[in-house]
């Protein structure tokens, strides 16, 4: 089994194009202490081979022989399990629950090949996606923001109010550029990490962005507007500019700007982005566009060293991705 929770539709879509059946299996529900959250995935091919989880063990050898079944019989299922206590203890968690998985083999009666694929594409391409399943008609269907927007937002997959229809969220993993390799920058990148961030480094001073500084950290020594152009801004991307040099904010501000990141974070004092702002101005950018940076950077919280800097500056990224 692997832990690549993240790769599963694409699992799944290469062991059809190997010539062999598959099924997704998806959390739908859960009450109680459930082993997975709702929209965990396991993969199952016609080989009983499975990559993913649903419930940490709990259930997932009756959802491999149901998915088996589902491949040769083609028919799609809700499966309803109860883990009890001990079945919860066995995976970490205090006390039992319910769990709810949505079975769906891979073909033309259930799950096409062909939706699989344009889901698969647009996750590989860093589109925010919504899987639809209608699971009183086995209709599907994929949807795009705006639809959905608050389930986007807080990365909820589930079922609609009071009606059948399912609705998995694929968000791309959040991202983070930190422009300027100071010392802020060394605790915030850990942050964005154990956060679930991927998070490179931009500073063309190599001196500043340093291995020994910033071991297992991306770096790239561009000039930052070079390098968000070439990284590709999106709206699961964040940008924070930490060098207080207007050669190397500015130049990463107005990118940043030009794109759909959710969020623009520029560290300095009210004066120092009064002049931020002016510079701005003169480049042609509006009020609408000012009202996009947050500046002075970071929630606040009386931060006064360097990681407790950092920590406003996540709580406020965190806070902006998930309520707007």
């Amino acid at each position: 089994m692997t832990d690549d929770h993240d790769d599963i539709p694409a699992i799944a879509l290469d062991w059809i194009r190997e010539g062999k059946g598959a099924a997704l299996a998806t959390v739908v529900e859960t009450w109680g202490s459930a082993p997975r959250p709702v929209g965990s995935q396991l993969a199952i091919s016609s080989e009983a081979e499975i990559a993913g989880s649903v419930s940490g063990g709990c259930v997932e050898g009756v959802v491999v022989v149901e998915a088996m079944d589902a491949i040769e019989s083609s028919g799609s299922r809700i499966l309803d399990f109860g883990v009890s206590d001990d079945e919860a203890f066995a995976v970490g968690l205090a006390c039992g629950g319910r769990i709810r998985v949505l079975v769906e083999p891979v073909g033309d009666a259930d799950l096409g090949p062909d939706l699989l694929g344009e889901l698969v594409a647009a996750r590989t391409a860093r589109r925010q996606v919504a899987y639809e399943v209608d699971t009183e008609t086995w209709t599907r269907r994929l949807a795009s923001p705006p639809a959905h927007a608050e389930r986007f937002r807080l990365d909820r997959s589930g079922f609609e109010a009071r009606a059948p229809s399912f609705v998995a969220i694929h968000n791309p993993p959040p991202r983070m550029v930190v422009v300027g390799g100071v010392h802020i920058a060394q605790s915030l990148i850990r942050m964005a990490s154990l956060a679930g961030f991927d998070a490179i480094l931009v500073d063309p001073r190599e001196s500043f962005a340093s291995e020994g500084r910033f071991p297992d950290t991306a770096l790239v020594h561009d000039w930052p507007d070079e390098a968000l152009r070439d990284y590709g801004l999106d709206a699961r991307t964040c940008v924070v500019t930490l060098t207080h040099d207007p050669k190397l904010d500015d130049p990463a501000i107005e990118t940043a700007l030009g794109s759909d990141v959710f969020y623009l974070g520029c560290l300095g004092s009210t004066r120092t982005h009064a002049k931020r702002v002016a510079r701005l101005e003169e480049r042609g950018f509006g009020p609408d566009d000012i009202a996009r940076i947050h500046a002075p950077i970071g929630l606040d919280i009386g931060s006064r060293s360097p990681a407790e800097i950092a920590i406003a500056i996540m709580a406020e990224i965190v806070q902006t991705m998930r309520r707007g």
